[in-house]
């Protein structure tokens, strides 16, 4: 299958760079984020152009080989590589393109999120994104996309209106509300399953002052932490203020970030440093870009990950107990159970309107084991998916595909539901009825 894949690669002209073992750039681009992950494709093509991708496409199709589509490469299960087959690698592409006059920003298909922050925040404006600044707005945005403005934006896919889509059988195609509308509604949250997104064009919104508080807490102190944490955010939060909470084996952080008014910035973020005796922290005034990259070396690449996660209605005193109980059995110093508060303006955007599921919760959880030495892949993988599996027993139905690590059938059917599954296998026999793009949360297509 390589060899084919080989043969017909090379009879076709692309525009581009297509790399291939023996290549001096072929072992360092072949790397992905997730250490963990090692594979060896047959080639790697870097389109510029949607043309370019169309050709990739088709010849991958051809030929029958593996197609991996990479954007920021932080696909936890591997899904932006592939063994002996074609890795469609997007960094190339990674213009953002601002008309502030229609308040809309055009991204091609491999910028990162730090990409597009510069280029807003220049204009004091922004799209609601992740938190990592090398995470790719591909992945991110076809998943769904959250991060510190979802409770007041939404979801990264609440301000997309549009994207160029080169399909499996080699059209490129414009999905909307006004064009392609199944697509469009596939798209925002069914991950790559429907084709490779050269374009997408977003909504922009305005950006004021970011005001960030991070408090640290004893372990010791984490349960009543979290109870009174929990008793904070069952009032009613304004959609200017979100937080995050991770637990490591040292501890208990928490950040608050506040996008409203500075004048009352320390008055809404000045509960969550006393949640409990004993807190180390403060408030202060951060750029925007600063808040985006403050993780990213720790989330650096080459590391190695697991992440497994679900939705919450509430922090309940089960919850607490297990993330406590835990986290202390934790193998590495860097393994976290790690929360962030939604609601707000995920709620606003109907349920049935996206393929993404979940709108109604309170809180999306993950635990994330994060390590080094490969000496301590089973011990990492297996707390990371028995510790997921104790906090699992209060999730609500639904979830988040960018933050499952296992590559397995049930993460879709269970990730949409029934209902929404039954949709999207309909809509990927129409898009892509030999699952050419299947390495990522898959969907099969209906029969």
């Amino acid at each position: 299958m390589s060899d084919l894949l080989l043969r017909e690669l090379a009879a076709v002209r692309f525009d581009c760079a297509l790399v291939t073992a023996g290549h001096p750039a072929f072992e360092k681009q072949r790397l992905v984020w997730n250490g963990l992950i090692d594979r060896r494709p047959a080639a790697i093509v870097r389109p510029r152009s949607s043309e370019d991708i169309r050709k990739a496409v088709g010849v991958v199709a051809s030929a029958k080989a593996p197609l991996a589509v990479r954007c920021g490469g932080h696909s936890f299960p591997g899904f932006s590589t592939c063994d002996g087959g074609l890795v469609v690698d997007l960094s190339e592409m990674n213009s953002v393109s601002l008309d502030t006059r229609s308040g809309t920003a055009d991204v091609e298909g491999g910028a990162l999120l730090g990409d597009l922050d510069r280029a807003t925040v220049a204009h004091g404006l922004v799209v609601p994104a992740g938190v990592i600044s090398h995470t790719g707005v591909g992945g991110l945005t076809l998943g769904g996309g959250m991060g510190w403005l979802s409770r007041r934006y939404g979801l990264t896919i609440d301000s997309l209106l549009g994207a160029e889509i080169v399909t499996a059988d080699g059209a490129v195609v414009w999905a909307s509300e006004t064009s392609e509308r199944d697509l469009f509604w596939g798209i925002r949250g069914g991950g790559g399953n429907f084709g490779i997104v050269s374009r997408f064009r977003f909504r922009l919104h305005p950006l004021g002052s970011t005001v960030v508080g991070k408090w640290e807490y004893s372990l010791s102190a984490a349960r009543p932490a979290l109870e009174r944490l929990r008793a904070i955010a069952a009032g009613d939060l304004p959609r200017d203020l979100t937080f995050s909470l991770t637990l490591t084996r040292t501890g208990l952080t928490v950040t608050a970030v506040w996008f409203g008014a500075e004048a009352i910035a320390e008055k809404a973020l000045s509960p969550f440093a006393s949640l409990t005796s004993g807190g180390e922290g403060r408030i202060e005034i951060a750029s925007f870009l600063d808040l985006q990259s403050r993780n990213d070396k720790h989330f650096a690449w080459s590391r190695r990950y697991y992440s497994k996660g679900g939705f919450w209605t509430a922090i309940t005193d089960e919850a607490i107990e297990r993330a406590i109980e835990g986290i202390a059995r934790a193998p590495t110093p860097d393994c976290e159970i790690y929360a962030i508060r939604l609601g707000g303006a995920v709620c606003d955007v109907d349920e049935a309107a996206t393929a993404y599921s979940g709108r109604k919760a309170n809180y999306y959880w993950i635990a994330e084991p994060v390590w080094d030495d490969p000496a301590d892949d089973a011990l990492c993988l297996a707390w990371g998916r028995e510790a997921a599996g104790h906090l699992a027993s209060k999730a609500i139905a639904g979830n988040y595909v960018n933050e499952q690590g296992d590559d397995d059938p049930s993460v879709a059917q269970l990730a949409y539901g029934p209902g929404k599954y039954e949709r999207l296998a309909r809509l990927k026999a129409r898009f892509d009825p030999t699952n050419l793009f299947r390495l990522n949360q898959n969907i099969v297509p209906a029969a």
